[in-house]
């Protein structure tokens, strides 16, 4: 019989295949839609930068105009306030500038250099040069035609999106865990150095950090990059005076309720909408949030925080498996293991979490824009997924948020669609750990270099 670390793998079935006739019909739709000229036009560096500059330009020329009439746009109103009070906690009304981390604050400094005026233009101006130089690191400055793509696919993401992508800290956070990414598993040290910074804005890069610590040989290098940017960070609080208040983002939020577009708030959103159990809408006040409240809510937001350490607890647990599984059956391709744990991360600290802010959704582009560059097929599955999960989060808010917070039940079917995608898009990040996870004969994508990357993942890149 033959031995199993030999057997052929024609007889291992493609889990890709199934998707194959749908992603067939969508090939013909945009080749009707659009014709091969523009296609082959769009995959230029010329076609990319055109695109790059419509969409901000948009977003530029319309925080211009508000900036020019002295306002702001959505949460920008609120940091801007901070800012204007020194982010001194006693002198706001409403949640306290400390819901963030520490370096989350800079931004709204520089933004407010010149103050209230041009906050929000300086705010996008700064998040357009982020996602310039995200865009730059995914493509090879242009010189990877091949991850054009995929450029362009995190650039209509973000336009889909809308203002979630731009009136946010988020906005900051998701083209730095890009630029991360794109350096990978070759250089855990800078690659920490980067995450670190971005978590220290706000804390779901931490997913990222905890995947990579999972699948790079070098962890050492990994956890010191992370103390070095935390012992600036508390070494810069301390000399402002402001070292008591550190840590206090971990706690400000700890008591609230069930948000209306959390996950597991589905079930009370319509026990609302039918007014079953007096389940009911309200705005917490505190800190700016619609929340729902029921029968078994409290109970319910009790127990998030520990779904979710349990949720990444198991996710790193089938990193760490398929990693070693893979190693001992002839190589493991650490930066598919780093993309896939990544985005299984990102999406458990959505679905397990009892605040469903509509701009989470940014968190889970940057892996599925690498993993497009690194192999398109397996990754057009989660690809096409945002896609939807992004529109509908754009019909919920800002389009028809305020039907939504009055129990409308056709918002509420579009939030619930929603929730369930993302749901799947979890189970479809852990059936891939479990896959990667399978004994194979031979490295899935060819040889890997020092730290188990493949060589040709990210070349040039």
């Amino acid at each position: 019989m033959r031995p199993d670390h030999v057997r052929p793998r024609t007889h291992e079935k493609d889990p890709a295949i199934s998707t194959d006739s749908f992603f067939a019909a969508l090939t013909r739709l945009r080749d009707r839609v659009l014709p091969a000229r523009a296609q082959t036009w769009l995959k230029t560096p010329r076609g990319l930068l055109v695109v790059f500059l419509a969409v901000h330009a948009f977003f530029l020329v319309f925080a211009a105009v508000l900036s020019l009439r002295g306002e702001a746009f959505s949460d920008t109103f609120i940091y801007r306030d901070w800012a204007s009070v020194g982010f001194d906690a006693t002198r706001v009304s409403g949640p306290s500038p400390w819901v963030y981390p520490i370096l989350a604050l800079v931004p709204m400094a520089v933004a407010h250099l010149f103050g209230d005026g041009p906050f929000l233009f300086l705010w996008v101006l700064m998040i357009s040069a982020l996602n310039a130089l995200a865009v730059a690191k995914l493509t090879g400055w242009g010189r990877r035609t091949d991850a054009i793509p995929a450029a362009l696919w995190w650039l209509g993401f973000t336009a889909l999106l809308g203002w979630l992508g731009f009136a946010r800290v988020d906005g900051f956070t998701a083209p730095i865990v890009l630029v991360a990414l794109s350096f990978g598993v070759a250089t855990p040290f800078l690659t920490s150095l980067i995450l670190s910074a971005a978590t220290w804005m706000k804390v779901w890069p931490a997913a990222v950090v905890l995947a990579l610590f999972t699948v790079v040989r070098r962890r050492v290098r990994v956890v010191l990059a992370g103390v070095l940017v935390t012992a600036i960070v508390a070494a810069t609080a301390a000399a402002l005076g402001v070292l008591p208040g550190l840590m206090n983002f971990l706690t400000q939020q700890g008591d609230r309720g069930m948000q209306l577009e959390a996950t597991f708030t589905t079930p009370w959103l319509w026990m609302s909408v039918f007014n079953i159990g007096g389940a009911h809408m309200y705005m917490n006040q505190d800190i700016n949030s619609m929340q729902v409240d029921g029968p078994g809510t409290p109970v319910m937001a009790v127990l998030m925080q520990p779904l979710l350490l349990l949720a990444a607890a198991v996710v790193a647990g089938l990193v760490f498996r398929a990693l070693h599984v893979r190693k001992r059956s002839g190589g493991a391709d650490r930066t598919e293991l780093l993309l896939a744990g990544a985005l299984a991360l990102a999406t458990a600290f959505i679905v397990f979490n009892k605040v469903g802010s509509p701009q989470f959704m940014v968190w889970l582009s940057p892996a599925v824009a690498v993993g497009l560059v690194h192999d398109r097929k397996a990754w057009r599955v989660p690809a096409t997924l945002l896609i939807v999960i992004g529109a509908a989060t754009f019909v919920v808010y800002p389009l028809f948020y305020d039907a939504l917070s009055h129990n409308n039940p056709v918002m509420a079917g579009v939030l619930t669609v929603r929730n369930l995608l993302l749901v799947v898009l979890f189970a479809w990040s852990v059936r891939r750990l479990v896959l990667l996870g399978r004994s194979a004969g031979r490295s899935t994508h060819g040889s890997a270099n020092d730290d188990g990357a493949p060589a040709s993942a990210h070349k040039g890149a």
